[in-house]
C-alpha cells in the first residue's frame, strides 16, 4: 500500500466524523504564518492554533518568494489578516545545498532548463531577516509593521525571535 493510500484511509475515518465548517471567513486571529514545509513542523500544534485561527503558507525554507507575496496579498486583502509571522527552522534542508548545484543536477537528469530559483541559503538568521525585509518592502501588502521573524529550534520545540 502506498503512502497516499494510507492517508486516504485516514481521511475516510476523518470524514466519517466530520462536521461541516462555516463559510470562509477571516482567520480568528487575523494572522498569516509563513513557514517551512519541513515535516517536523506541526505549525498548529507548535503555535497553539486551532482550525480557523490563521492562514498558514508553507514552502521549502519558508522563503518569501513571489508566490508567497501573492498568497499574502490574498490573505490580507481578501482574508482580512493583519499580522505576519515567519517561521524558519534549524536543521533546514535548504541549508544543505546550493542553488547552482541542484539546478545543474536537475537539468542534467531531465534535459530541461530549470526556470526558477531554489532559494537555498547558508545563514539561517540572515535568511529570516531577508524574508522579513521582502515582506516589508512589497508595495502590494498592507500592515507591513506587524511582521516578525522566528527560528524554530527542532531539538527543543522553542521559537527564537530574530531581530
Amino acid at each position: 500500500m502506498s503512502a497516499i493510500d494510507d492517508v486516504l484511509e485516514m481521511n475516510a475515518a476523518f470524514a466519517a466524523a466530520y462536521k461541516d465548517l462555516d463559510p470562509p471567513r477571516p482567520p480568528r486571529m487575523r494572522l498569516a504564518v509563513i513557514a517551512c514545509m519541513d515535516s517536523r513542523l506541526d505549525i498548529h500544534k507548535m503555535l497553539g492554533l486551532e482550525e480557523g485561527d490563521a492562514h498558514v503558507i508553507r514552502n521549502a525554507g519558508g522563503v518569501v518568494t513571489e508566490d508567497t507575496i501573492r498568497s499574502l496579498v490574498i490573505s490580507q486583502r481578501v482574508g482580512g489578516t493583519r499580522e505576519i509571522m515567519l517561521v524558519h527552522n534549524t536543521e533546514c534542508g535548504m541549508l544543505t545545498f546550493q542553488d547552482d548545484d541542484l539546478k545543474r543536477q536537475v537539468e542534467s537528469e531531465t534535459g530541461a532548463e530549470v526556470p526558477f530559483d531554489f532559494h537555498a541559503f547558508s545563514d539561517l538568521e540572515e535568511q529570516v531577516r531577508r524574508s522579513v525585509a521582502r515582506v516589508r518592502e512589497s508595495p502590494f501588502l498592507i500592515h507591513e509593521d506587524a511582521i516578525r521573524g522566528f527560528v524554530y529550534e527542532v531539538r527543543t520545540g522553542r521559537l527564537r525571535e530574530v531581530g
